[in-house]
């Protein structure tokens, strides 16, 4: 598909108006988020990478936003987790603004690496349109495939991660996406990693809190309505020092009551413990790596959301342990979630163009569910959410 094609499709997703939902700002209350009219909302949804080489959402060389949305629509998933880097706003803030599509593309396939955040606009809005709320991940600092500990993107001070530019950057999306009808959250930071690089800031909760609570502030300051998920550390698989209000280092605690904002943050994990055995042994480890904190016995009682799991389309991993499993648990729990991911192909990835990902639930070209069977298995957990 030409260039120009990509850059009418994405005109097309941008309507006139957009339909507003008339239960936004969430809040939280204790372990549930609260819409504006005192319902329950729990996440069920797909993350839709666009954090990679390009920086822009995936899979517009195949297919229009519309047709993307209505799949993801067709499934009765409620929310996208969106993700982003904080290059894209590099670029605006440090070199000359906002730039065409067709740059974009070709900072990967080409030359320079610039990106446009008109595409962005467009997603979120074909997804008000087809009422799906949009939350915000910053997944990366440099657009690259995600994640190593060798990457330059793991911790402050990493090659790649200026924690005054993470600030600054998240502080911008805070903002930018004031517009946005169906924007309700944002995730500061994807899966936090002890860096290979030696000379980064000290790997430990102290800097996390440190960092990551100026980062919120920043925020909330920009745009009060949205929530705010709080990753931890070790690529998110643990939050153990937060629901019990350890010590995170020199006495500091994180008590979520210090916060003016206490009622807009939320916790998020992560989990690929796809060889497991043993669905009681994973329900035993997510629980005490911070799934605990929904327990009304916890220092600090908030939601916890499931933001990424996922396994390969291609087999029969949809039936195994560890996917059956969270299809138990995570509804039982009545958390919310995010399954990685969307993407049937990529761009680049890893310095190969057009990219397939096999664990997409998508096909390659982005027309139909790479696996039916593995769909249906996925439709039970969305099921089992819903009641």
């Amino acid at each position: 598909m030409r260039l120009q094609s990509v850059f009418l499709l994405c005109a097309a997703a941008l309507p006139s108006f957009v339909f507003p939902f008339p239960n936004v700002p969430f809040k939280t209350s204790k372990r549930w988020i609260i819409d504006s009219t005192g319902a329950n909302f729990t996440y069920i949804g797909v993350n839709w990478p666009g954090a990679a080489d390009v920086m822009i959402p995936e899979g517009l060389q195949y297919a229009s936003i519309a047709s993307i949305v209505s799949k993801i629509k067709s499934l009765k998933m409620n929310s996208v987790r969106l993700t982003f880097a904080i290059e894209m706003i590099d670029d605006i803030k440090d070199n000359g603004g906002d730039v065409t599509i067709q740059k974009a593309f070709t900072k990967a396939l080409g030359s320079r690496r610039v990106v446009h955040t008109f595409v962005f606009d467009a997603v979120a809005a074909e997804l008000a349109k087809q009422q799906i709320y949009v939350h915000l991940d910053n997944h990366m600092s440099k657009g690259a495939w995600c994640c190593s500990t060798s990457d330059g993107n793991s911790w402050f001070g990493d090659t790649y991660f200026n924690a005054d530019k993470w600030k600054r950057g998240l502080q911008f999306m805070a903002d930018h996406t004031k517009a946005w009808t169906s924007m309700v959250s944002i995730g500061l930071r994807n899966e936090f990693r002890k860096p290979d690089k030696a000379g980064a800031q000290a790997y430990n909760w102290q800097t996390w809190y440190t960092q990551v609570v100026a980062a919120a502030n920043l925020v909330n300051a920009a745009n009060p309505n949205i929530l705010i998920f709080l990753s931890g550390l070790d690529f998110d698989t643990t939050l153990s020092p937060i629901p019990g209000a350890g010590d995170l280092g020199g006495g500091q605690k994180f008590q979520k009551s210090s916060f003016k904002y206490a009622d807009k943050l939320v916790l998020e994990l992560h989990n690929y413990q796809n060889s497991a055995t043993s669905c009681d042994s994973m329900k035993s480890g997510l629980y005490n790596n911070g799934f605990k904190a929904q327990d009304a016995s916890s220092a600090n009682q908030m939601p916890v959301i499931l933001t990424e799991f996922g396994y390969s389309q291609t087999d029969t991993s949809f039936s195994g342990v560890y996917a059956s499993c969270l299809r138990k648990i995570i509804p039982e729990w009545h958390a919310g979630w995010t399954i990685w991911a969307l993407s049937g192909s990529y761009y680049i990835r890893s310095g190969t163009q057009d990219y397939e990902e096999t664990w997409g639930l998508l096909n390659h070209q982005w027309s139909d569910w790479r696996s039916a069977n593995a769909i249906n298995g996925l439709r039970q957990m969305i099921d089992a959410s819903l009641k």
